[in-house]
């Protein structure tokens, strides 16, 4: 078995170029699954699948191994009930259910990968007997251009229901990948290949460095055979018992440091001393009872100079348990208007603080952010994500200007937090920490008194910047933080 380490300092220490390319298969191998499934779940969760097309769906993804004839008549009975659909309905349907359900079956494993291959400058591609609307989504996301995909036919910008051509299915997907090779100039016997099924042995067949990823057992046999090397990636569709019961009792553990928090502020009437003591205590255990482990870099950052405004990347809402445990005292974070009555946390929303702030007020969008700025001139610092939103991989997303205003607006620094591995616990929409670490990187806080509005773009690119650059090359020796905080 091959590590993904071995692999990715394979390719970084081989030739770099694009006439070196890259070719990923995408159910199985990018992802976790079928993407098939999602829509098939979609469509029964909204009561639109009769109890005959049910059976048939099912007894369609029991088949098990299928020959290219078998394939081409199940994936023309999928893209048949298409019909009529114009292209946009189609990229926006797979673009909602890969935000909702197929983002979070992403691999790590081969995001770091597919990244690996991008820094040596390689020509990445999807080669998927899917169509490009199922896929589409997830290249955007990996900002992978080349799709080589099964091609509905369309006419007047609507599917007709049937396909142009052969499905890329066993042997199609190895002609397809060969005539993407000559069409490019490209020497395949320099390039790679991702795959997991049988069907895709012909394909892999074609590239010098073909690659095994949870490998279905025909194509299992053929790697040992052939020297291919063989990956087995964790599981991100399925979530063990432990895991659930690991997480069960960190919400516990939470949840009854902040009820203890709650009545100490009812009984003192120190709110700031209760938030603090929840944030410490509370996020640690929860944390510890999780089995995630934070490994910090550069930690004395978080506390020269205060109040400040912290940035962090945000890809799971295990990223604030991390800020918690980091930040650990007189800081508060920013929330929009709508999330002030949420149940269950209204009352330690108040109690720490919360700047909300209306993101509707567009208008006058400096004077929204006024709540933010009081925190600070009042000597609390504040937590933002200027991403704005949870991403949906390991990809850095564009910077916001708000958090930049506020640190500007209240004459405090920024200082970024770089978290990574957060999406590996914690996928974007999950409930469940799996047990693992979490890195966290602090950088040193950057001075933002003398900004100018009109650099401000410019001067937010750089910050963004060094989030980039930290993440391609991260910093050495971590800090112990298993000793007391300062002050």
């Amino acid at each position: 078995m091959t590590t993904t380490q071995d692999a990715i300092a394979a390719i970084l220490d081989g030739p770099s170029g694009p006439k070196i390319a890259a070719f990923f298969d995408f159910d199985g191998t990018l992802i976790d699954g079928y993407s098939a499934a999602a829509y098939f779940t979609d469509r029964l969760h909204h009561g639109e699948m009769g109890v005959s097309e049910l059976v048939g769906t099912v007894k369609m993804m029991t088949m098990g191994d299928l020959n290219e004839a078998q394939f081409a008549e199940v994936i023309g009975k999928g893209i048949g009930e298409w019909g009529g659909r114009t292209e946009d309905e189609m990229l926006e349907l797979w673009l909602r259910l890969f935000k909702e359900k197929i983002a979070a079956c992403l691999f790590p494993e081969a995001w770091k990968l597919v990244k690996a291959h991008q820094k040596m400058g390689h020509t990445v591609v999807i080669a998927s007997s899917a169509t490009r609307y199922q896929v589409a989504p997830t290249a955007t996301e990996l900002g992978i251009e080349h799709l080589l995909c099964t091609q509905a036919m369309v006419r007047r910008g609507r599917l007709t229901g049937g396909i142009v051509g052969e499905p890329l299915w066993g042997a199609g997907k190895a002609a397809a990948v060969r005539e993407f090779a000559q069409t490019h100039k490209l020497n395949l016997k320099r390039c790679y290949g991702y795959a997991n099924g049988n069907e895709d042995i012909d394909f892999l067949n074609t590239v010098g460095h073909a690659m095994a990823v949870n490998a279905k057992e025909l194509l299992e046999q053929t790697a040992v055979e052939k020297g291919w090397p063989v990956f087995k990636f964790a599981t991100r569709r399925r979530t063990s018992i432990a895991t659930i019961a690991r997480s069960i009792g960190a919400y516990s553990a939470l949840g009854t440091v902040i009820l203890g928090g709650m009545a100490y502020a009812k009984a003192t009437g120190k709110n700031r001393r209760a938030v603090d003591l929840i944030g410490s205590i509370g996020f640690d255990a929860a944390l510890a009872i999780a089995g995630v482990e934070v490994e910090t870099t550069g930690e004395h950052n978080v506390w020269t100079h205060r109040p400040a405004v912290f940035l962090l990347n945000h890809q799971s809402k295990l990223d604030f348990y991390v800020m918690f445990s980091l930040l650990r005292r007189d800081f508060t974070g920013v929330a929009k208007k709508e999330a002030e009555n949420t149940p269950g946390f209204k009352t330690f929303m108040k109690m720490a603080e919360m700047a909300f702030i209306d993101r509707g007020n567009t208008t006058k969008a400096i004077e929204a952010l006024q709540p933010a700025v009081d925190r600070l001139k009042k000597g609390l610092s504040v937590c933002m994500a200027p991403e704005g939103t949870r991403s949906y991989s390991p990809q850095l997303g564009r910077f916001k200007k708000g958090a930049f205003h506020i640190a500007m607006q209240a004459g405090v620094p920024v200082v970024p937090v770089v978290i990574r591995n957060a999406g590996e616990m914690m996928s974007r929409s999950s409930l469940s920490m799996r047990a693992g670490k979490v890195q966290v990187a602090v950088l040193p806080p950057i001075n933002v008194t003398k900004w100018k509005v009109e650099d401000l773009d410019k001067h937010i690119e750089e910050v963004r910047q060094l989030y980039l650059d930290t993440l391609e090359n991260w910093p050495g020796k971590a800090e112990n933080r298993k000793g007391k905080k300062p002050g």
